[in-house]
C-alpha cells in the first residue's frame, strides 16, 4: 500500500501539495501529521503522511482474498460505500463456511482484517465485512425482534431480557429503540453472556 509524504511550512501548504499531486479531494484520503522541529538556522515544518482511502480498501480486499484462498475458498468481493460507512460483502459457493456458527467466522475474519489494516496504516479504519448479506438479514431479524418485544413491554409494563448477543447485535437493539418513548434499553451481564434488557419508561 502506497504512503505519500508531503511537507510544508503549514499543514495547509503540505495538504495543498498532496491534493494537487494525487489529484484527489480531502475526503478521499487519510492524513497523519507530524511536526518536524527546525534546527538553529532552520524553520520548523509540517510533514504529512497521506494514504488514499481507495488504496486501503484494495489492501483489505487483497488481504481477505489471500485468507479465503488459504481456506480453499474463492470469493467475489463487492464494496458498498454510504457516507463514511464501508461494507465489504463476500460471495462464494461456500458462504456457510465463511459465516460459521452464529457468524463466528465472519467475526474472526473481521477482527483479523481490522488488526492487519491498523498495523499497516497506524490507526483504526471503520469498515464491516459481510458474507452473502448474512448480516443484513440478521440485522432485519434483530430489529423485528426488538420492536416486537418492545411492544409487549410497553403493553404489559414488564421488562424483558433478550437472549445473549455480541456487541454488534446489542448495538442494533439499542439503536432501533433509542427513540422509543415507551421503552428503553440496558445491557447487562458479562461476555459472552451479555444481553439487552428492554424496560418500560414509566
Amino acid at each position: 500500500m502506497d504512503k505519500y509524504l508531503y511537507s510544508g511550512k503549514t499543514k495547509e501548504e503540505a495538504l495543498e501539495k498532496a491534493l494537487e499531486e494525487l489529484n484527489v479531494e480531502e475526503k478521499d484520503i487519510f492524513i497523519k501529521e507530524e511536526e518536524q522541529k527546525g534546527g538553529l538556522f532552520k524553520n520548523k515544518k509540517i510533514e504529512l503522511e497521506v494514504i488514499k482511502k481507495e488504496d486501503v480498501i484494495e489492501e483489505i480486499k487483497n488481504f481477505i482474498t489471500n485468507i479465503t484462498k488459504l481456506m480453499g475458498i474463492t470469493v467475489n468481493i463487492e464494496v458498498k460505500r454510504r457516507d463514511e460507512d464501508v461494507t465489504i460483502t463476500l460471495y462464494s459457493d461456500n458462504n456457510n463456511i465463511l459465516i460459521g456458527k452464529n457468524g463466528r467466522t465472519i467475526d474472526a475474519l473481521s477482527i483479523i482484517t481490522r488488526q492487519y489494516i491498523h498495523n499497516e496504516v497506524g490507526f483504526n479504519y471503520r469498515f464491516s465485512i459481510d458474507v452473502g448479506e448474512y448480516k443484513v438479514k440478521q440485522q432485519k431479524n434483530i430489529e423485528y425482534l426488538a420492536k416486537k418485544v418492545a411492544r409487549e413491554v410497553a403493553k404489559t409494563k414488564i421488562e424483558a431480557k433478550l437472549d445473549p448477543m455480541n456487541s454488534y447485535e446489542r448495538r442494533i437493539v439499542h439503536s432501533i429503540l433509542s427513540d422509543n418513548d415507551k421503552v428503553y434499553t440496558e445491557s447487562v451481564g458479562e461476555e459472552p453472556n451479555r444481553a439487552v434488557v428492554i424496560k418500560p419508561r414509566d
